[in-house]
């Protein structure tokens, strides 16, 4: 058999997501779906998942026509917060390497490819990979085309958006253009993906798509994305391989560390939560993410360890706001400041 299909030795990894938005004063209903899921393919499979909701609610879950797992719930009652943990499990097969080129050909076996599938939906512009004169200058710089072979090409943009770009949390925000990132020349994995679906799309015409999900930091590893909150990286299609990951944020090609929870044309198919509440106020929004290697698959009778800070964390998240002063207190403590 395949050795891309049916490799050796797999690796888990137990996966805890907190999501808490926490309001300035109470809302008297939240609407949210999430995609914490981690799907389940030929390279990793999804052992145990659950997703818990405070206020308690009943969640519901369907896949959408990309077989990304979607949970949704609605909370018709007043609060003044909420908090969101997804845990899973999962057994990553270890990935073959991936090789430097492709044969000689390659281009027209991929345009034949492309005219005998359906991947118009990857192929075409989306809402946050457009293409842009700022993009057609970047295009320029890295004098993207199609001289060398696929493979070639993408492992040579891979890199070239690693060094032309930093890590800079904070420079742009989940609904940023993608100018933004191209004039600072900086940004966060969404961006780094955005800016490489974009080029991929537009200039080299093969079929790319954004990955959501998670990345596992291990002490031994120097990636430069946040080990604190989920990842994001694209797959492009190509001839034999299928689709292949790409990591421009840390010049990495997608393998046994990637987590995949969703696919999409980019950000705005896959957010890990995505919803709306009724009232008016403003909300701040906390996550934390904890990737950690497990030994494989629980015991029927015993859970998942979970660690001492991150119980503590959980809780302190669960924890019933104070209610708001009365407003001649707050006067009362205004002027004593």
């Amino acid at each position: 058999m395949s050795q891309w299909l049916y490799p050796e030795t797999p690796m888990y990894y137990s996966i805890r997501h907190l999501t808490k938005f926490a309001y300035t004063s109470p809302v008297s209903e939240s609407i949210m779906e999430t995609r914490m899921h981690p799907r389940s393919d030929a390279m990793q499979r999804c052992l145990t998942f659950h997703l818990s909701v405070s206020p308690r609610c009943r969640v519901f879950s369907y896949r959408d026509h990309l077989n990304n797992h979607i949970h949704h719930f609605d909370i018709p009652e007043q609060h003044a917060q909420l908090v969101i943990v997804a845990e899973a499990l999962v057994e990553m097969q270890p990935h073959p390497e991936v090789p430097a080129s492709l044969p000689e050909g390659a281009w027209a076996v991929l345009d034949k490819l492309l005219c005998e599938g359906d991947y118009w939906e990857m192929l075409l512009p989306s809402e946050f990979c457009v293409k842009t004169e700022a993009l057609d200058q970047l295009a320029v710089e890295l004098q993207l085309d199609r001289r060398d072979d696929p493979l070639t090409t993408l492992h040579r943009l891979n890199q070239q958006l690693y060094t032309a770009f930093d890590y800079r949390p904070k420079t742009t925000k989940a609904d940023s253009p993608i100018d933004l990132a191209l004039t600072a020349r900086g940004g966060v994995c969404q961006d780094f993906a955005h800016i490489m679906i974009a080029l991929v799309r537009n200039y080299l015409r093969i079929p790319c798509r954004y990955v959501s999900g998670y990345l596992y930091h291990g002490a031994q590893f120097k990636d430069r994305s946040d080990d604190q909150a989920t990842h994001a990286w694209v797959e492009v299609l190509l001839p034999e391989l299928g689709w292949v990951g790409f990591d421009p944020t840390n010049n990495l090609v997608a393998g046994d560390r990637h987590i995949r929870t969703a696919i999409g044309r980019d950000y705005s198919d896959v957010p890990p939560t995505h919803g709306v509440f009724r009232g008016r106020t403003e909300s701040t929004l906390s996550v934390a993410v904890r990737v950690e290697p497990s030994e494989g698959t629980p015991s029927l009778d015993r859970e998942l360890p979970v660690p001492d800070d991150w119980v503590i964390l959980v809780e302190k998240a669960q924890a019933v706001p104070e209610p708001p002063l009365p407003r001649l207190r707050q006067l009362q403590q205004a002027q004593q400041q």
